[in-house]
């Protein structure tokens, strides 16, 4: 409850704050203006629950946000690097990989920093099999189809370190109702012949193999 509060808390200062920007200066009454249309927005159009299931880090949520910081601009001045260099364009792709995150809320913010980091775009995602298709903009040889993997794999390190380590997590029942979808039972071990072959070949191209 006192979760649930917090949240509800956040999200009227957020939209209080968002109102205030938008007049373009602080006062009391845009302050007074905010929270009365951000109570609005909240009971007349309420957005659906999104289970919260861990707890935040805050040590591992810093070195998240410097990690993160550092793909940005190294990935800027690479990308920069590639428009100006006396080359060919480089080679591009589609990579997938599979993500060992559980949370819903937390794979979307995973996925908005891969969006963020230039020269990556993530084109899909496969919610039930934790599978993302990123497109990435130099994978011409295999140094640096190793390196997008490495970043990708270190991120989500960062991420379970910060929001869903296993002594906090709190799976909702969400999560028993997808996995009963996708087997058939809970519990049930018998997947299909050709998701098995599927899954093995992202497990090896985990390992370095892509195409």
């Amino acid at each position: 409850m006192n979760r649930f509060l917090l949240l509800r808390l956040w999200t009227l200062a957020w939209l209080t704050a968002v109102w205030v920007l938008l007049w373009g200066n602080v006062s009391v009454a845009n302050v007074l203006g905010g929270i009365v249309v951000g109570l609005g927005i909240m009971v007349l159009l309420p957005l659906p629950k999104v289970p919260v299931e861990g707890r935040v880090h805050l040590l591992s949520l810093i070195k998240l946000l410097g990690v993160f910081l550092y793909y940005a601009a190294e990935s800027s001045l690479s990308v920069a690097w590639l428009a100006i260099r006396p080359k060919a364009p480089p080679v591009t792709g589609v990579l997938r990989c599979r993500l060992a995150i559980k949370s819903d809320l937390v794979l979307t913010l995973c996925v908005d920093a891969l969006n963020l980091i230039p020269g990556t775009m993530v084109l899909e995602i496969d919610q039930t099999r934790r599978l993302v298709y990123v497109h990435v903009l130099d994978m011409g040889t295999q140094k640096s189809v190793d390196s997008f993997y490495r970043s990708v794999r270190r991120l989500e390190k960062l991420f379970i370190a910060a929001f869903e380590r296993d002594s906090d997590w709190k799976p909702s029942p969400l999560h028993f109702q997808e996995y009963e979808r996708y087997h058939g039972v809970v519990g049930d071990e018998s997947t299909p012949l050709d998701k098995r072959r599927d899954d093995k070949k992202i497990d090896d191209e985990r390992k370095g193999d892509w195409t």
